[in-house]
């Protein structure tokens, strides 16, 4: 199960113990690092009084806070927070994964491989995976490789991402494995007007149902994925109403059929 709840609040605690005991023992939680940890903005009002206090007045004073406005030991203490709050999870062998989203500023620059590596580090007991919003990544084949092979070296898995084409922000769907344990492939949809409009809200800019013939197509991707990870996830999100549930059991079947 992927939760986003965490990109946009700190999680807590408390809330994962519950998850844990209300969810049978082979469940797997996949939770969305904090947008603070990725270097995107958050709402000054969500976060725990704890870290509020850290904040110099000018900062805790504004509306919005980006991950580059935190000193040192105010981006640790957010990563400790989230962390600590993962620790019932963990300890009930329900940890999946984290991922770790970047914005599409987020370019390949030698600053932002240092990031990426000290993101690595922190989560070295968990699985962890990344997703990038920005063509440049896999401009060329030569950039792909130096993708790929940069996750590979940090020991994170690479997200396939199937979404809009065309744009800025889209990036190819490579059914690449970079870690042995885990691959993970994430379905946007493919509504390209709503993908980089402002002021859209998350569930119209996911609002897409996939065809039986567009989730044809990526069961070949998922199989090849598949075929060099112990473990192969799809997380639907696109979460317009029922539409992930539905494209979820649907490509259930075509898999099973095969």
């Amino acid at each position: 199960m992927e939760v986003d709840s965490s990109y946009y609040s700190l999680p807590e605690r408390a809330t994962a113990t519950l998850w844990s005991k209300r969810t049978p023992d082979d469940f797997l939680f996949y939770l969305k690092a904090h947008a603070l940890m990725t270097g995107q903005p958050t709402e000054v009002a969500r976060l725990p009084e704890g870290l509020l206090e850290l904040l110099p007045p000018e900062r805790a004073a504004k509306p919005r806070l980006y991950g580059k406005d935190l000193a040192l030991d105010v981006k640790a203490a957010v990563w400790d927070y989230f962390l600590d709050a993962l620790g019932p999870l963990i300890l009930a062998g329900k940890m999946g994964g984290v991922l770790l989203q970047y914005p599409r500023w987020f370019l390949p620059t030698p600053e932002n491989k240092h990031e990426i590596a000290e993101a690595a580090e922190r989560l070295q007991e968990i699985p962890a995976a990344v997703e990038f919003r920005n063509q440049l990544w896999y401009s060329s084949e030569k950039a792909t490789q130096w993708t790929l092979d940069m996750l590979r070296d940090l020991s994170l898995t690479h997200v396939i991402v199937d979404g809009p084409q065309g744009m800025k922000s889209s990036v190819p769907a490579v059914p690449a494995v970079t870690t042995p344990a885990l691959s993970i492939m994430r379905l946007h949809g493919r509504r390209a007007a709503t993908w980089e409009a402002a002021k859209v809200p998350t569930v119209e800019r996911y609002r897409y149902l996939y065809t039986a013939q567009e989730l044809s197509a990526l069961t070949t991707k998922i199989e090849a994925a598949a075929s060099e990870a112990e473990r192969m996830v799809v997380l639907a999100n696109n979460c317009y109403s029922n539409y992930g549930a539905t494209n979820a059991r649907e490509l259930v079947a075509q898999l099973a059929s095969l």
